[in-house]
């Protein structure tokens, strides 16, 4: 599955939107913290090592994108950090530099050298099938992923610049290296040692933080229990969505008035809806209590709402988590908040 927020496309007029001024005053933010580590800011470089993993610094552009300079076949590229995409996706113009390409349809089956996978030689995204290619090297920094399958798909613009994205880091390789993904200071780390074991918990707490446990569902997506007007219900963890929505029905079921804003959303195949919002005094994720704010309200589309068995009842999006310090532990399947 395809990020649900890294195909929201803004509107041509995000300064005069409803939350602009929420909007800007979280870029701002981003761009002033200097690097830190897991929970508390760096003094210098052995700061932020972790045992038995490797730190890769991001950086945030426009829409709260958490962006990783990565080297594709030695060539530069920008790919979004995507709790909500399931593999590794690049722009055709950027794979065809790097000499990537599809393989040929006549193909049944392709085996790539990742250990225990078989790809197909097309990828359903959001239920459209995208063509697939092998990336002979990946890496970030000190980091290297190797050899991986990228899915491809049409380029929407050409060139690179600060704070586009030529493609999207999934959950294939952040499960394969159990990332630890801080939203707020700007930092990925990925476990080299397997048999090293760390536990986030009592230092969380020292910290303030709140441990949230995280379930992956039968499709592959990471979602967080919630509660909110005495309903149980449960968010899709989603770091390439630049704000948290929650589903319209189930914000219409509890009476809820949303307001209309100039925002809007694009989904799969070009489907373009309005962002509403409404505000919410009682939305906990897990133990921890979120403060009242504006959230957006959008009719989301059913494969998002339906992950197997579990009905999704919105998107937990990078605004929230920024501003709550989350961090995404997928070794011990846990988010931290504050």
């Amino acid at each position: 599955m395809n990020s649900i927020g890294e195909t929201m496309r803004e509107s041509g007029r995000v300064a005069s939107l409803v939350w602009a001024r929420h909007l800007l005053a979280v870029a701002l933010i981003i761009f002033l913290f200097a690097p830190l580590s897991i929970f508390a800011a760096a003094r210098n470089s052995s700061a932020i090592q972790l045992p038995g993993y490797k730190a890769v610094r991001v950086h945030y552009g426009p829409m709260n994108k958490m962006i990783m300079a990565v080297r594709v076949n030695g060539r530069p590229a920008n790919l979004l950090v995507d709790t909500g995409a399931s593999q590794i996706i690049l722009d055709n113009n950027v794979a065809a530099l790097a000499g990537i390409t599809p393989f040929q349809r006549a193909m049944n089956q392709v085996r790539f050298s990742v250990p225990t996978q078989v790809f197909n030689m097309g990828s359903e995204i959001n239920g459209q099938i995208l063509p697939v290619g092998v990336a002979q090297s990946i890496a970030a920094g000190t980091m290297n992923f190797g050899s991986n399958p990228v899915a491809l798909r049409a380029s929407n613009r050409s060139g690179t610049g600060a704070g586009e994205v030529d493609g999207v880091l999934g959950l294939d390789i952040l499960f394969r290296y159990k990332a630890l993904i801080n939203c707020r200071t700007k930092l990925v780390f990925f476990k080299v040692n397997q048999a090293q074991r760390i536990s986030l918990g009592p230092v969380a707490a020292s910290e303030k933080f709140i441990r949230i446990p995280i379930q992956r569902e039968k499709t592959g997506v990471l979602t967080v229990p919630c509660t909110m007007r005495g309903q149980s219900i449960r968010l899709l963890i989603d770091t390439g969505a630049f704000v948290t929505i929650l589903h319209e029905g189930f914000t219409k079921s509890l009476g809820l008035a949303a307001e209309p804003t100039r925002i809007s959303a694009q989904f799969n195949r070009g489907t373009s809806k309005r962002i509403n919002a409404a505000k919410i005094d009682d939305l906990s994720i897990g133990a921890f209590k979120v403060s009242p704010e504006k959230f957006g309200v959008a009719p989301l589309p059913l494969f998002a709402l339906q992950q197997g068995d579990t009905r999704i009842a919105g998107i937990l999006g990078m605004d929230t988590l920024y501003i709550h310090h989350a961090i995404i532990d997928l070794d011990a399947m846990n988010l931290f908040l504050k």
